[in-house]
């Protein structure tokens, strides 16, 4: 039955299971995407923390290894520029995307002057702290394209996934960037007071990102992160730590220190690492089945307007005993009658399509709360920011310390700032 013959009711319906379709098939493309862009953040995190320790240092040992982990990201980085050059900007479905595309021209602006930091640390012409935070600012480029492909997935399970795997990431970088900033601290035999509270901060925040992906990981993530926490790599990169907040210029440790908790906390990464791939597997699956699953139902819904067709012509009188008819197998070899030969009724057709749409709203609206939130307190460290002239780790600060002070939750916190600031315009 040609779609201008089918009752309004029917084609619409029809158009709706499609679009859906084409939402899946797009979104698995952003899921591949999100997966090469994790692991060139990780490439981009061992080139970061190895960074610190050639410029400490300068041996020749390191630079041979540096360049070996360079060559190692820009390899990944060719993929991701790929999947980049590959994404239909054109289309209908890419005008929900604007902000997804906004991060991903920055990220490309980013990597563009990759090939120039790298000549200028080679160079020695930065210190470990400024080729710290130029790599920072990179990978959260990168953490910020996966942060808008969470939050223009329309699925509700692989927005699920993706939070889970958003959260994991986030958390897995400040673990990294706490891997840094040890070597540098490290590096130098003693922790100065701006640098203790950077390490704290970075682990409290670590704890953050890591109990929110919880509440969004399956099983088998949850299990390997319970694994991970309390292996004994954990234990020994939280009793360095314990050690660094002890030191002081008057209480220094061996500079050697450095390359140890390098190779601790790269261990602790790997394995996160590990706990990354299965999550990443999952959102690979999880694009599969939907992707089946839709398929299967459009197949399913064309096959019974064909039967309806069939149905018309041969009596036209009969259509209104549709709303009423009721089966169970869409394959069945019988004849092509009202009676049982049908699987549903377009009525529970239609009753089905706008439950589980309502269903999938309601299951959205609980993963994006998760992005939301994220995005409100990154609103409020900037409002701090610049009010206060602070840095970020310093407005972080601000606001946890002011929601233990009063009890309340960092997001409430946040969003009490800026309802006060927009009052004061």
């Amino acid at each position: 039955m040609p779609d201008r013959q089918m009752p309004p009711a029917l084609r619409f319906m029809l158009a709706a299971r499609r679009i859906e379709l084409e939402g899946l098939e797009g979104l698995a493309v952003t899921c591949e995407l999100v997966t090469r862009i994790s692991e060139l953040i990780h490439a981009l995190q061992r080139e970061r923390g190895y960074t610190n320790l050639y410029l400490a240092q300068l041996s020749d040992a390191h630079r041979v290894y540096l360049d070996h982990l360079s060559d190692d990201a820009l390899e990944i980085e060719r993929v991701v520029r790929e999947r980049f050059d590959s994404m239909d900007l054109e289309s209908n479905s890419a005008t929900d995307r604007a902000r997804l595309f906004n991060r991903i021209a920055h990220v490309l602006h980013g990597l563009d002057e990759l090939p120039g930091l790298r000549r200028r640390i080679r160079d020695q012409m930065l210190e470990p702290g400024d080729a710290t935070v130029a790599f920072t600012r990179m990978i959260g480029g990168l953490l910020a394209v996966v942060f808008e492909a969470a939050d223009t997935a329309a699925d509700p399970l692989i927005t699920r996934v993706l939070v889970a795997m958003f959260n994991f990431m986030q958390g897995k970088e400040l673990a990294g960037q706490e891997r840094a900033c040890g070597v540098g601290g490290f590096s130098q035999g003693f922790f100065d007071a701006p640098r203790r509270d950077r390490m704290e901060q970075l682990a409290h925040s670590q704890e953050r990102c890591f109990e929110t992906f919880l509440d969004f990981a399956d099983d088998r993530a949850r299990e390997m992160w319970f694994n991970t926490a309390t292996s004994d790599v954990n234990a020994k990169q939280a009793r360095m730590r314990a050690m660094a907040l002890r030191t002081s210029e008057k209480d220094k440790v061996s500079p050697e220190l450095s390359e140890l908790w390098f190779d601790v906390c790269t261990e602790r990464m790997d394995a996160f690492k590990g706990v990354e791939n299965h999550i990443s597997t999952l959102l690979h699956s999880s694009c599969h089945r939907g992707i089946q699953h839709a398929r299967a139902d459009l197949d399913n819904h064309r096959e019974l307007l064909k039967r309806l067709g069939s149905l018309e012509r041969r009596d036209e009188g009969e259509f209104s005993k549709l709303f009423n008819v009721h089966a169970s197998d869409l394959g069945g070899n019988g004849h092509d009658t009202l009676g049982p030969h049908l699987s549903r009724s377009v009525l529970d057709l239609l009753q089905a399509q706008t439950q589980r749409l309502v269903t999938a709203t309601e299951q959205l609206d609980e993963a994006r709360e998760a992005l939301n939130e994220r995005r409100v307190v990154e609103r409020a460290k900037k409002l701090l920011m610049e009010e206060y002239q602070v840095t970020e780790s310093q407005a972080y600060v601000r606001l946890r310390k002011t929601a233990m002070e009063r009890g309340e939750r960092l997001v409430d916190v946040a969003q009490n700032l800026l309802n006060l600031a927009a009052r004061r315009r």
